[in-house]
C-alpha cells in the first residue's frame, strides 16, 4: 500500500509541476505585461487595477500552487528522504527545488504582489521599481520550478524501471 501512495505522490508532483511551469510562463508573457505597461513615450507604468482585476493569486494560483504544490512538495520531501537507491537523489533534488520555490513565493512574491495591488499610498515610481524587480526575479522562480519538474521526471523514470 505504501508503495502505491509514494508512486501516486510522485506522479501528482510531476503533473502539478508541469502545470505550474506552464502557467507561470503564461502569466509572465501574457498577464504581467498588462500589469506593468511599457510605452516608449512615457516608460513603465504599474497598473494596479489590471492586477486586481486579474487577481490570478486568488482565481488560479491558490488552487494550483498555494495549497496543492505546497502539500505535494512537503509530502514528496518526506517520501524522497525515505526512498531507496538512485531515485532518492533525483527525487530529493526535485523536492528541494520546489521547496526553494515555495519559500521564495511565500517570503517575497506573495507579499510584494499584495502590496503592489493594494497599497494606494505607494508612489508610482516605487511601484514600477518593485514590479520590475518582481518580474525579473520571477524568471528565477521559473528556473526553480523547471528544475524541480525535470528532476521529478527523472525520478519518475527511475521509479518505473
Amino acid at each position: 500500500m505504501a508503495e502505491y501512495v509514494t508512486k501516486a505522490l510522485l506522479w501528482l508532483f510531476v503533473i502539478n509541476l508541469g502545470i505550474v511551469f506552464g502557467a507561470g510562463l503564461y502569466e509572465a508573457r501574457i498577464e504581467f505585461p498588462q500589469w506593468l505597461v511599457y510605452s516608449a513615450k512615457s516608460g513603465y507604468r504599474w497598473n494596479a487595477e489590471a492586477a486586481r482585476q486579474a487577481n490570478s493569486g486568488l482565481r488560479f494560483w491558490v488552487y494550483v500552487t498555494t495549497v496543492p504544490l505546497t502539500f505535494l512538495t512537503l509530502t514528496n520531501l518526506v517520501a524522497a528522504w525515505q526512498a531507496p537507491g538512485p531515485i532518492r537523489g533525483w527525487w530529493l533534488g526535485a523536492a528541494l527545488a520546489a521547496l526553494a520555490d515555495r519559500i521564495f513565493t511565500f517570503s517575497y512574491f506573495v507579499p510584494t504582489m499584495v502590496k503592489l495591488m493594494n497599497d494606494e499610498t505607494l508612489p508610482p515610481s516605487q511601484a514600477v521599481v518593485m514590479a520590475l524587480r518582481w518580474g525579473r526575479l520571477n524568471y528565477l522562480r521559473h528556473v526553480f520550478v523547471l528544475a524541480a519538474w525535470l528532476l521529478a521526471l527523472r525520478a519518475l523514470s527511475l521509479r518505473n524501471r
